[in-house]
């Protein structure tokens, strides 16, 4: 019997293929970065095609670097980059456009147009969301709109949507030669289509969009076997069995499965996910209600979400913009040369304020500059913007969910940083605890695809894998912490009101 399930993880700044054993453990892993590419201010954007490409070399890097073929591997497990949205010509497999990465905010005026009929809450009793340019509908709406010709294919039903998971799958199974559209219940749930009570997509939301239904993937629960691997794969003949999108993903990683349970994961954005159960809870404090999970023909899990834009991505620009640091991990030694942030905030609204704020006009700023300030100060300041950010979140879920949180599990590439991770503590006032295995997101993908095929028996067992490696306690005093969360969210007020019709 294979011993193995290999994830692909396809995200923001990079893909990768990771191979897990029985015991949730990395038995080796491959990983390449891909352009991102920048047009214009606000506007992010990833060639489809490198993507796939990259996909390919890390699969083969993981497979050649554990000495496995793929005789060894059980099933194939994916999660993504969710709201990513790529629109191709299924005749040819070829993109129409570059895929509009959700971080990118070009369909403001899409977004203003349809709240003009109804608010920004207009379609979010149905779909969980509010109107924004984080999600992957308003990029379909613009590629249509603003591509030559592709309205006219996409009336002809010769363009397909998709998010990154099911560009990657209608890959891997075939492409134009057969190749499965499809996407599951975590990744629909954040194209503004889903009904998130009958998982279907919507007609009446789809045609105030103009997006014809043709183009739209079947809806799949997030463990399944979908299809399998084509015959020029490496993985030929390998079920892929389990679809979550990355934060969904990294949820099930962490063994969240109950209500009441939750994750923050930090990458290149936050998002902190809380458990509802079988439970739609609509908030009234700013965050999205959507899909958890769902394990074929299982009950329907949903969740809370608070998702922060802008976290690893901070330290990037750090690093490629400012060149204050050459690697990311060069932020926290930085940031240890000082007691404190010397007064200086830095709100990293590059894309507008997400959760709980959803404020489009809002854009970077860094506050409480003097001449005391020096780049140890700001390394500083943009660690704790991070934990900051998190905190604001929090209190919507405690509100929301009308239980306070008393520990926040934790995972993604910024928590290896000890730094961030005491200041996350002190600044929610619970403990923060880190699991052995940090990957959770391609873990909980593995995860879904194992379940799919017998390969674990059930939740228990993915349960019993989870393991504590560190957790850090609050030791900041109460008045600190009161001090230090007014002087941020003066600085969060700083941040808005920017963005006029002249100023993109």
């Amino acid at each position: 019997m294979a011993d193995y399930i290999i994830a692909i993880d396809q995200g923001t700044t990079s893909s990768r293929a990771i191979i897990f054993d029985k015991k949730g453990s990395i038995v080796e892993s491959g990983q390449k970065e891909h352009e991102q590419i920048l047009p214009r201010a606000g506007w992010v954007e990833h060639d489809p095609a490198e993507i796939w490409r990259n996909v390919q070399e890390v699969i083969g890097l993981a497979l050649s670097r554990a000495d496995l073929t793929r005789h060894d591997i059980a099933a194939v497990g994916i999660t993504n980059q969710r709201e990513t949205a790529v629109v191709w010509d299924k005749t040819t497999g070829k993109p129409v456009y570059n895929a509009i990465v959700w971080q990118d905010t070009r369909t403001q005026e899409i977004v203003d147009r349809l709240s003009a009929d109804g608010g920004g809450d207009r379609f979010k009793d149905v779909v969980g969301l509010p109107l924004a340019t984080y999600f992957s509908g308003t990029k379909i709406t613009w590629i249509l709109e603003n591509v030559d010709g592709a309205r006219e294919k996409a009336e002809a039903g010769d363009l397909l949507f998709g998010t990154t998971d099911c560009w990657v799958l209608w890959n891997l199974t075939g492409g134009v030669d057969g190749g499965i559209h499809a996407t599951d219940v975590t990744n629909a749930s954040r194209t503004m289509f889903m009904d998130l009570e009958t998982l279907e997509w919507r007609d009446d939301i789809l045609e105030a969009f103009g997006v014809p239904r043709s183009m739209m993937p079947e809806i799949r629960s997030s463990s399944e076997v979908y299809g399998k691997a084509e015959s020029s794969s490496l993985l030929r003949e390998t079920p892929i069995a389990g679809i979550l999108g990355d934060q969904q993903a990294a949820t099930f990683g962490q063994a969240a499965f109950n209500t009441g349970e939750s994750k923050n994961t930090y990458g290149t954005g936050c998002f902190l996910i809380f458990n509802t159960g079988e439970e739609i809870v609509r908030s009234k404090n700013g965050l999205l209600t959507t899909v958890g999970y769902k394990l074929g023909d299982g009950p329907t899990h949903y969740a809370l979400e608070g998702s922060i834009a802008v976290t690893g991505s901070l330290i990037q620009w750090l690093r490629d913009q400012l060149g204050i640091i050459g690697s990311a991990p060069e932020v926290e030694k930085l940031a240890e040369q000082v007691e404190d942030n010397g007064g200086v905030y830095i709100v990293p609204a590059f894309s507008g304020l997400f959760a709980p704020y959803w404020r489009p006009d809002a854009r970077g700023a860094i506050v409480g500059l003097t001449r005391y300030a020096n780049k140890n100060h700001l390394a500083r300041a943009a660690l704790e913007a991070v934990a900051f950010q998190t905190r604001d979140v929090l209190d919507a879920v405690n509100a929301d969910a009308g239980v306070d949180l008393t520990e926040l599990k934790v995972d993604g590439g910024m928590v290896a940083n000890d730094a961030l991770m005491q200041f996350q503590a002190d600044v929610l006032g619970v403990p923060v605890v880190r699991p052995v295995v940090a990957e959770t997101t391609a873990l909980g993908a593995a995860y879904a695809a194992g379940l799919a095929v017998g390969f674990w028996g059930g939740l228990d067992d993915l349960s019993a894998n989870w393991q504590e490696d560190r957790r850090w306690e609050p030791s900041m005093d109460d008045a600190e912490r009161d001090r230090q969360l007014r002087l941020w969210r003066k600085a969060v007020t700083k941040s808005m009101d920017w963005v006029d019709e002249d100023v993109k």
